[in-house]
C-alpha cells in the first residue's frame, strides 16, 4: 500500500500537533466511594473530562507496563525504573501518548510483518496519520482494541493462549495463536445474516440458541 499524509507532515513528530496537560480522572459510586482514580495522567489539553474519564478509567493499561524515570515517555524513550532485585517496576500507563502508540505502533508492526506497505516511508506515514487522528479524536478503534492491542508490542505482556486463530505471515496458513496478546483478538461486532423472523429457523432467536 502507499500512503498519502493528510494531516502530517514527514520527519515531525504527530504527538507534537497538540498540547498536553496533566489531568486527573475519578470515577465514584453514588455514595461517594471512589472505583478508580488517576490524579497525574497525562491528556491532550483540549480533551472534555468525559474522554479524560473513559480514557483513563477504561483504556488505561493498569498493570503489567514497566514504569520508567520520566512516567509518561513512550516505550524506550526514558530508562526503567527497577526495584531491589534488578527487575521493572511495574504499573499502569499514565499518558494517552503511551496509549495510542501501542495501537498505531502495534497496526504499522502487522502491516510490516506482513508485507502491507510498499516502502517504509508508507509505514512511517500510516502510523502518523493514525496518531495524529487518535490525538484529535477525528477516530477512535473499537473497545477490544484499546484493552488488548499492543500489549505485547509496547511491553512485552503476554498471557496462555485462548484458543482463538492466526495466520501465520510466514506460510500463509492458519494456525492457533500461542498466546493470548502477541496475536490478540481485539474485534468484539460481527455482521451476521438474520431472516426478518423471531422465532422460527433462519431468525432472530437462532443467533443464541
Amino acid at each position: 500500500m502507499k500512503i498519502t499524509r493528510k494531516f502530517t507532515v514527514a520527519g515531525r513528530d504527530p504527538f507534537a500537533t497538540t498540547s498536553w496537560a496533566k489531568r486527573s480522572s475519578r470515577i465514584s459510586n453514588p455514595d461517594g466511594s471512589v472505583v478508580f482514580e488517576m490524579t497525574d495522567a497525562e491528556m491532550p489539553a483540549g480533551w472534555s473530562q468525559l474522554a479524560v474519564d473513559i480514557m483513563v478509567s477504561k483504556y488505561f493499561r493498569k498493570a503489567g507496563v514497566p514504569q520508567t524515570e520520566q512516567p509518561h515517555a513512550l516505550p524506550g524513550g526514558s530508562p526503567v525504573v527497577k526495584g531491589k532485585d534488578g527487575k521493572a517496576l511495574l504499573g499502569p500507563e499514565r499518558s494517552a501518548r503511551q496509549v495510542i502508540h501501542r495501537l498505531a505502533g502495534c497496526w504499522r508492526f502487522w502491516g510490516e510483518e506482513h508485507g502491507y506497505f510498499d516502502t517504509a516511508e508508507d509505514a512511517q506515514a500510516f502510523y502518523d496519520e493514525l496518531v495524529h487522528m487518535m490525538v484529535h479524536q477525528m477516530c477512535a478503534p473499537n473497545s477490544p482494541q484499546w484493552f488488548n492491542t499492543g500489549l505485547h508490542f509496547a511491553y512485552g505482556i503476554n498471557g496462555p493462549a485462548q484458543g482463538h486463530c492466526i495466520v501465520d505471515p510466514r506460510t500463509g496458513e492458519v494456525v492457533l495463536a500461542p498466546d493470548a496478546y502477541s496475536h490478540p483478538q481485539p474485534h468484539a461486532c460481527f455482521i451476521q445474516s438474520v431472516s426478518d423472523d423471531l422465532v422460527s429457523d433462519g431468525g432472530i432467536m437462532d443467533l443464541w440458541t
